[in-house]
């Protein structure tokens, strides 16, 4: 599994570009005025006041200097929040400009998972996979956030800030990959017990080489698992056609991730481990031990029937 870049500090696009200026100008300022604020103030400590001859008496040029000094420093203030209102405002305009997208994507907080459909003109061409989303290389994508249980928030680094997914609501979220690798998402909204291993990737691509994997993705099962009637035996028969779905087989369940190239993702849960046909065999067979809380239920399988439902699923590419 490739290193996946997961930093505000390793902007990788234009909108992360964006909010990285915004964070290092707020950083600089805030660093400038706190250092400016603890030189006043060990100023004040160390200076010595000198004894009035009488409690009442005032200091007609030191009152007006402090009034000048407060004065002063209320405009400045003021003038500060104004600033940086400004250059937020600006940051935000940049960012969620209204760009035709080249790719759009439904993605679908659940618990404790991704979904992500790819919703192009024609219905015909869409397709789902789960936990792991491919862009081309600098084309404008628009995500689409929609939330099926609790309250999520993606945030890939990367690549854009955090946007919270909200049931009955719908908020977009545009990315552009500005160079080929992989970039880490996470839920930045707890949602339950299993909030810190979900984990979105975003794998940016070549435009030949996405538009190879799309044409995948439109793919029934690959022929490989096809050809392993003891697996799909398994699958079909066990009930996990009840909440997964596998294109070519009579299978149609919606409440789990869409399973018809499962083997060619890079992790397993929403990124809790590495994929291999050995860490599907664990899942499968105690989902609740990996991961307490998911909403996948633990199946009693035999050990013959367990290594033909992993070595089935590994073969779907």
């Amino acid at each position: 599994m490739e290193t996946a870049l997961h930093s505000v500090f390793t902007a990788s696009g234009p909108e992360a570009v964006e909010v990285l200026h915004l964070i290092s100008i707020f950083v600089a300022l805030c660093s400038a005025i706190w250092l400016a604020v603890a030189l006043a103030l060990f100023f004040a400590l160390g200076r010595r006041r000198h004894a009035r001859p009488s409690p009442l008496s005032l200091d007609t040029q030191a009152e007006r200097r402090a009034q000048a000094t407060v004065t002063g420093l209320t405009v400045l203030t003021a003038l500060c929040l104004i600033g940086l209102t400004a250059v937020s405002y600006a940051t935000q305009a940049a960012i969620t400009a209204d760009r035709a997208p080249s790719v759009r994507v439904r993605v679908t907080g659940h618990q404790f998972w991704w979904e992500a459909q790819y919703r192009e003109t024609k219905p015909s061409e869409w397709f789902t996979t789960a936990n792991e989303i491919v862009v081309p290389v600098g084309e404008h994508v628009l995500l689409e956030l929609e939330a099926s249980d609790v309250i999520h928030s993606l945030w890939i680094p990367s690549l854009m800030g955090k946007q919270d997914l909200i049931p009955g609501q719908q908020n977009v979220l545009r990315i552009t990959a500005a160079r080929e690798g992989v970039y880490r998402g996470q839920c930045a909204e707890f949602c339950g017990l299993q909030h810190a291993h979900m984990a979105l990737l975003v794998r940016a691509l070549s435009h030949e080489e996405y538009t190879q994997w799309r044409a995948r993705q439109l793919e029934p099962a690959s022929e490989a698992a096809r050809q392993n009637e003891a697996g799909e035996r398994v699958y079909i028969s066990r009930g996990c056609g009840m909440c997964h779905t596998i294109k070519g087989t009579t299978s149609g369940g919606r409440t789990g991730p869409d399973l018809t190239h499962v083997g060619s993702r890079e992790t397993v849960a929403a990124g809790l481990l590495p994929r291999s046909r050995g860490t599907l065999a664990a899942w499968i067979a105690d989902p609740q031990g990996l991961k307490p809380g998911t909403q996948m239920p633990r199946i009693t399988l035999s050990s013959d029937e367990l290594q033909d439902l992993s070595a089935y699923l590994e073969a779907l590419k």
